[in-house]
């Protein structure tokens, strides 16, 4: 039997200046986000948990909580592995960034939207993830199943490399919600492969 390994995106996170956080510290989830998490906490209070990771920041830690509370057996892990993407862009506004876009002594940052130029590469965010997800799958064992919660972009670079899809692609049209679940069923020798994608925070309101 093969392990199954979830990824959670975290919750809505408070940030009035929309400011590119990245990796930044200190941004915690809003109180949509919040909720996003209680949702996130039903969706898996009656699924039998064995393991539960989440990235070193507040905005996924704060996430699983609510899981964790359903299942108070199960200690929290805490993987650097499924961190968010670096970026150079780190750090500023939404108008700081569009104005980089019109500066043409800041195109350099933009030159290779296949590595990316402006950040961590694609290969090495889908390297880190899936040795994740195979970490995981290891750890909790044929029938097990492991809940990771994690940032957009590297859920969705797992999912692309996971398909032996491209992983060069526009943001924009990632699937990959607020506090989604996206879940690979994983073999035995640790290859993960997409098996469905759900939104149970859909319905809670901003």
């Amino acid at each position: 039997m093969d392990a199954t390994v979830h990824l959670c995106r975290h919750g809505e996170v408070e940030n009035p200046r929309r400011v590119l956080y990245t990796r930044l510290p200190g941004y915690h989830l809003s109180a949509r986000g919040q909720a996003m998490a209680d949702a996130l906490g039903a969706r898996f209070a009656g699924e039998p948990l064995t393991l539960l990771r989440t990235s070193p920041l507040e905005r996924t830690q704060e996430t699983l909580a609510p899981i964790a509370a359903r299942h108070p057996h199960l200690e929290v892990g805490i993987d650097q592995r499924i961190i968010e993407a670096d970026s150079l862009m780190q750090g500023l506004t939404h108008e700081e960034r569009r104005a980089l876009a019109r500066d043409p002594r800041q195109w350099g940052l933009f030159r290779d939207p296949f590595r990316p130029s402006w950040g961590e590469p694609w290969t090495e965010i889908a390297a880190r993830m899936l040795a994740a997800i195979a970490d995981a799958a290891a750890t909790v064992g044929p029938g097990g199943v492991a809940v990771l919660v994690s940032h957009q972009a590297p859920i969705w670079v797992a999912r692309l490399a996971a398909g032996h899809r491209m992983l060069a692609h526009v943001p924009a049209m990632r699937q990959c919600a607020l506090a989604s679940v996206t879940t690979f069923r994983v073999d035995a020798d640790g290859t993960p492969h997409f098996q469905a994608y759900e939104e149970p925070a859909r319905d809670v309101s901003a």
